[in-house]
C-alpha cells in the first residue's frame, strides 16, 4: 500500500449545537470561529481545504473570509458522513487518495498536527490515522469525557496500532495514559468503507464512532502530539481559545 499522494483537508460544521447554538459563527477577535480553524488547516499546507457546511451561513462566513465551502446535507448522522459528502461533490473523479477531517470547533489546533497525522496514515497498512497526547493532568484520568487511546507503546515510541478507545482509566497498571484528539486522516477507500459499515457494537456502548472501524478490523494508526488543542463546546470555552489565540 503506497502512501497517499494527494490528500485533502475536509473541516464540518453544523450550526445545531446542543450547548452552544450557532458555534461555528461565533466570533473570536471579529472572526468567527470557523474561518480560524480554516486558516490553522491551511497554514499546515498538505492541499485543499474545505470546509463541509451543513447550512448557508457557515457557507457564506467561509466565501466572505476566501474559503471553500460545500453546502452537505444538514440531516447527515455525522461528520464523517458530511466530509464523504463533501469529497464527493468536491472531487467526483476521485483525485484526492487521502483526506484529513478537522474538527469545526479546534481554533486552537496546530498546524503540525494536521502534518503528524498524514505522516501516520503513510504507513504500510493503515486506514486511518490521529492523535492522542499523554495524559498530564489527573483529573482528566478518570474524566469520562476524556477518551483515552489504548495503544500499546514501547519506550521512546511516538505511534502505534490503536487496540482500542474508551471513556473508562484504561489501561490499568502502571504507565501513561493517552488522551485522544479526535482529528482523523482517512485513505480515500477507507473512509468509503468505514461510512458504509452499520454501527458497532462496542461504538453504541461506548458511543465513540472510531470503534465501528476497529471492529471491522481497520488499522487505525495513533501518533502522538505534545498538547491538546482545546475544543470549544460552550462561551466559556470560546473565550479561553480567543486567549490562547492572543498569545
Amino acid at each position: 500500500m503506497s502512501a497517499p499522494q494527494n490528500p485533502i483537508v475536509i473541516i464540518p460544521a453544523r450550526m445545531a449545537s446542543i450547548r452552544f447554538p450557532d458555534k461555528p459563527l461565533a466570533a473570536i477577535d471579529g472572526i468567527p470561529m470557523i474561518v480560524h480553524v480554516m486558516r490553522r488547516a491551511e497554514e499546515a499546507n498538505v492541499g485543499p481545504v474545505l470546509v463541509a457546511a451543513a447550512e448557508q451561513e457557515i457557507a457564506d462566513a467561509i466565501d466572505a473570509a476566501g474559503g471553500t465551502a460545500i453546502l452537505t446535507d444538514p440531516d447527515l448522522p455525522s461528520g464523517s458522513d458530511r466530509i464523504h459528502q463533501a469529497l464527493v461533490r468536491f472531487d467526483p473523479d476521485g483525485n484526492h487518495d487521502a483526506v484529513v477531517n478537522v474538527q469545526g470547533d479546534l481554533p486552537t489546533i496546530e498546524p503540525t498536527a494536521i502534518n503528524t497525522a498524514l505522516h501516520a496514515l503513510s504507513g504500510d497498512g493503515v486506514d486511518i490515522a490521529t492523535l492522542a497526547a499523554v495524559i498530564t493532568r489527573d483529573a482528566e484520568r478518570d474524566d469520562p469525557n476524556v477518551v483515552k487511546a489504548v495503544v500499546p507503546l514501547a519506550d521512546g515510541a511516538r505511534q502505534g496500532r490503536a487496540l482500542y478507545f474508551t471513556r473508562a482509566t484504561a489501561p490499568a497498571g502502571d504507565g501513561p495514559l493517552l488522551h485522544h484528539i479526535g482529528l482523523y486522516a482517512y485513505r480515500r477507500a477507507a473512509l468509503e468503507r468505514f461510512i458504509e459499515l452499520p454501527p458497532g457494537v462496542l461504538e453504541i456502548r461506548e458511543k465513540l464512532e472510531q470503534l465501528r472501524a476497529l471492529e471491522a478490523g481497520m488499522h487505525i494508526e495513533v501518533a502522538l502530539v505534545d498538547t491538546v488543542p482545546l475544543g470549544v463546546d460552550t462561551p466559556a470555552d470560546l473565550e479561553r481559545a480567543a486567549q490562547i489565540l492572543a498569545r
